[in-house]
């Protein structure tokens, strides 16, 4: 026999090379899987503007979402709302913000199967299909992205999902038909939200058949299926507790109280999954629950942040990126993470301002992680702005210069080294204000962001994979750059210290 063969080296992430972050890269075979014509959201056109415009309506004329809610969940017992797996050992996959149906989302196929090959389920937290839940559109954008992840599939919704009353995610997550319409004719500001609301869009049965076609084998269904859009996925060793914020990113009062019951009726170690996370961007928000909550418990992470609750982690969709506050209440540590890289456009990081304690629940900017990093957002969206200008070169920044000047404007370190000294001259400087596009901060550039979405490498996509065992929760966060060489060994851009599972 020959000499046993070498250990292979992890691949590089971003937080070690240029390379690892997927710079000038050759495109994965990725696009073998994509649809002939995949479609492109333009999301400032006025057809997409009015497609959405429930999220305005709600915000402006009162919000439906929560006696919709009501409605989907009416007569559903705890027991019924518990999806028991039985499991004592597992892995899971975990990705938010999916459904373009375009490059980036399919970018993602080669590293989940490459990750998730063993998984006993994955979850999706977060807008499984945008602009709308259309329930047509789950075929490219659902069932073929997924057609070779060989187990079950469970999510909780965003508020993209709810843009058309959660018809779509009911009917595909919870063999659900639509509910009965009803007739209220009083003449109020609700009136009128209705008759201006983006209506669901008609049903067709031959494309709901052809989706299921993508996803035929019986271990791709749901073991246990989930019965609505808030519940419980319980295990032997861990409790993962999905909650439903809806457009406006709260709860309802039947949901807050459940909430408490599912929380306090078991001492197992919990983690929060939701479509809205409590720590982003440097900010904190609580998610506040209708009515003021059940007594003494008025947002979420009151329930989260109590004790007896044993909650370890809060994982949200919501912003399509990756970031990690691991924050210390009462001497325990709970991981709040957004992951929410899934698929969509994806949200700037550069503008995350340098974390503060007094905002992040003692969180330093050393503590703080982030995908991609600063430097690798600053330096995509200045290629991409100089390419809406023209591709003359003005705005363009090498990451080493976006690294130098957000370490000069932030009072950071750069988490990377930086390879060759950077231009200070006035054009560059010129160039990164502009690419960085302030003073209009994280909140602006939010709405930005989906302006700039791109459909060749480096995506800056990312997933989770949680491994659930007798030393407890390991959380690892995989990137994905859509390139060749990292598809079938994605890099591991974090991973979360060892959480002990003791109940």
């Amino acid at each position: 026999m020959g000499a046993p063969a070498a250990a292979q080296s992890p691949p590089p992430s971003s937080r070690e090379s240029d390379q690892g972050a997927g710079w000038g890269c050759r495109p994965g075979t990725y696009v073998r899987d994509m649809p002939p014509h995949p479609p492109r959201i333009f999301w400032f056109s006025a057809r997409i503007l009015w497609e959405t415009r429930n999220d305005f309506l709600a915000k402006a004329l009162g919000d439906p979402t929560d006696t919709s809610r009501e409605r989907w969940t009416a007569g559903l017992s705890d027991e019924e709302l518990t999806v028991d797996l039985g499991l004592r050992d597992f892995s899971f996959l975990l990705l938010g913000d999916t459904g373009e149906g375009c490059a980036p989302q399919y970018a993602l196929i080669p590293a989940l199967a490459a990750k998730g090959r063993d998984t006993a389920f994955m979850f999706i937290c977060s807008d499984v299909l945008y602009p709308i839940g259309n329930v047509n559109d789950y075929v490219d954008k659902f069932y073929r992205p997924y057609t070779d992840y060989h187990s079950p599939i469970y999510a909780i919704p965003g508020n993209h999902d709810w843009y058309d009353g959660l018809e779509a995610f009911m009917r595909h997550f919870c063999n659900r038909p639509p509910l009965p319409a009803t007739d209220d004719r009083m003449l109020s500001k609700e009136h009128v939200r209705d008759l201006l609301w983006h209506k669901p869009a008609r049903f067709d049965p031959d494309t709901f058949v052809r989706g299921l076609e993508y996803r035929p084998h019986p271990r791709q269904r749901q073991p246990v299926p989930q019965r609505g859009p808030y519940y419980v996925i319980d295990t032997e060793r861990l409790r993962l507790v999905g909650i439903d914020t809806g457009i406006k990113k709260d709860l309802d009062a039947a949901q807050g109280a459940w909430l408490l019951r599912v929380s306090a009726g078991s001492t197992k170690p919990k983690v929060i999954l939701t479509g809205t996370p409590i720590y982003v961007n440097n900010l904190y928000q609580p998610l506040e629950i209708a009515g003021g909550g059940p007594p003494g418990f008025p947002t979420v992470d009151s329930i989260v942040r109590h004790p007896d609750h044993n909650y370890v982690a809060v994982i949200g969709g919501d912003l399509h990126n990756y970031q990690r506050y691991p924050v210390v209440v009462d001497g325990r540590r709970i991981e709040h993470i957004v992951s929410g890289g899934g698929g969509a456009f994806m949200h700037a990081t550069h503008t995350i301002p340098r974390i503060t304690p007094e905002t992040c629940g003692g969180v330093t900017e050393d503590e703080f992680r982030c995908y991609p990093l600063r430097r690798d957002s600053l330096a995509m969206f200045s290629r991409l702005l100089d390419e809406r200008f023209g591709g003359h070169g003005l705005f363009t920044l090498t990451p080493d210069e976006a690294a130098t000047y957000l370490s000069e404007r932030l009072g950071i370190a750069p988490t990377r080294p930086i390879g060759n000294a950077a231009s200070r001259s006035l054009p560059r400087q010129l160039a990164a204000a502009g690419a960085l596009l302030m003073p209009s901060g994280p909140r602006f550039h939010k709405w930005l962001s989906p302006f700039f979405a791109w459909d060749t490498p480096p995506f800056f996509k990312n997933f989770l994979r949680l491994d659930v065992s007798g030393r407890g929760l390991d959380i690892s966060c995989y990137g994905v750059t859509g390139c060749l060489a990292h598809e079938s060994e994605p890099a591991l851009e974090d991973r979360v210290p060892t959480i002990p599972l003791a109940g």
